[in-house]
């Protein structure tokens, strides 16, 4: 990537020389040159919330930013890029959506996320320590910023406008009104789960702000709950890509001597996991681990893997995350350990699956969605 203050070397996390995709786009750039073109001086303490790749926080180094995210591949990217600038370490302080955020804000940058809800409840944490001097710029591609994105600037922080358009991407400009009415952090957020769907009906779930369906229960994850394994004694199971955890929750209550692992990249999917989990009084052993699908969990030391895939990274759309998490979970798995997995009929898993496993095996379905189950051999 081109800045005006030298070229970077980037990388997305993991590496997959496969899918050549970018670790920035057109809004990063334009940021970076609104900055430096505008003489705008990032001093003071520098937050950027929502970099994706670590791009913006990597040419901003100079400046000791703190980078906040809701993504563990994210993080880890950012690591990487950083060490591959030579910069030193501690330089850029890393902070999970989860943390705390900084006392005082002088400059904060926001890439604009695909969720609302998150940029709804980040705005709201960082808003305190926003004062009056602040500059406050967002980017984003032009088709992610929307009315209710310039509505929640308005809202939480204070008057906005938007730039032109350039290489579709533009950014947002707010100016910061102390004296502004806040409303109250609606996040996380609980509702009771419908009847009819096994352990978990009529319980609750808790989402923090930018977990998928974070106000309703999806049709995909409702369509699964009507089809998990039955009981089995004491097994390991791990919910792969947990989200708010009613998956993982729905198993824990039905195998009361079950070890359940929740795992997801989102700070904030594993969260509400843990909120959701914690809110069902639900017995037995459960652990909560971000990071990056089930690398570090030991080889053969699971027994039933439950996957939803996530087939988009970001903008762009791509199985291979879908293909991670099954290639982990086939390297997880004890002999004749189970992967179970949901996914739209169109993805076509029981392709991959029959290819990495030797089988796949169609347990339900219905015109929209599939469930699969693959056996380690």
């Amino acid at each position: 990537m081109t800045t005006p203050w030298g070229e970077l070397a980037l990388t997305r996390f993991p590496e997959d020389p496969r899918e050549r995709l970018r670790a920035w786009d057109a809004s990063d750039e334009y940021l970076l040159r609104h900055l430096a073109e505008r003489e705008v001086p990032p001093s003071g303490t520098v937050v950027v919330v929502g970099d994706r790749w670590g791009a913006l926080v990597t040419a901003l180094a100079a400046h000791r930013p703190t980078q906040i995210t809701d993504s563990y591949l994210t993080q880890e990217a950012t690591r990487a890029n950083l060490a591959r600038a030579g910069v030193e370490p501690g330089s850029v302080r890393l902070l999970t959506t989860q943390d705390p955020p900084p006392e005082r804000i002088d400059v904060l940058l926001v890439r604009v996320p695909k969720s609302l809800a998150l940029l709804e409840d980040q705005l709201l944490r960082l808003a305190p320590a926003v004062h009056e001097g602040t500059v406050v710029v967002g980017t984003g591609m032009v088709k992610e910023i929307h009315t209710s994105t310039l509505r929640l600037f308005e809202r939480i922080l204070g008057p906005t406008r938007t730039s032109l358009a350039e290489k579709k991407a533009r950014l947002i400009f707010c100016t910061p009104d102390p004296a502004l009415e806040r409303p109250a952090n609606p996040w996380p957020y609980t509702y009771t789960l419908p009847d009819g769907i096994g352990a978990v009906s009529g319980r609750p779930v808790v989402n923090h702000a930018g977990v998928f369906c974070a106000d309703r229960l999806d049709i995909g994850t409702r369509f699964f709950l009507g089809h998990l394994p039955g009981s089995g004694g004491d097994r390991r199971i791990v919910d792969l890509g947990c989200g708010n955890g009613v998956v993982g929750t729905a198993m824990a209550l039905a195998n009361p001597r079950a070890e359940v692992l929740f795992v997801d990249e989102s700070f904030q999917a594993v969260a509400s996991a843990e909120a959701t989990y914690r809110a069902n009084g639900v017995p037995g052993h459960a652990e909560f681990r971000v990071g990056d699908g089930l690398a570090g969990v030991p080889t053969g030391s699971v027994d039933l893997v439950l996957n939803n895939p996530p087939f988009h990274s970001h903008q762009a759309t791509t199985d291979a995350t879908a293909w991670r998490m099954f290639t982990g979970a086939r390297r997880a798995l004890r002999p004749g350990g189970e992967l179970w997995v949901i996914g739209n009929r169109h993805l076509g898993y029981h392709v991959k699956l029959r290819r990495l496993f030797g089988n796949s095996q169609l347990v339900a379905g219905d015109p929209k969605f599939v469930v699969l189950r693959a056996v380690k051999r």
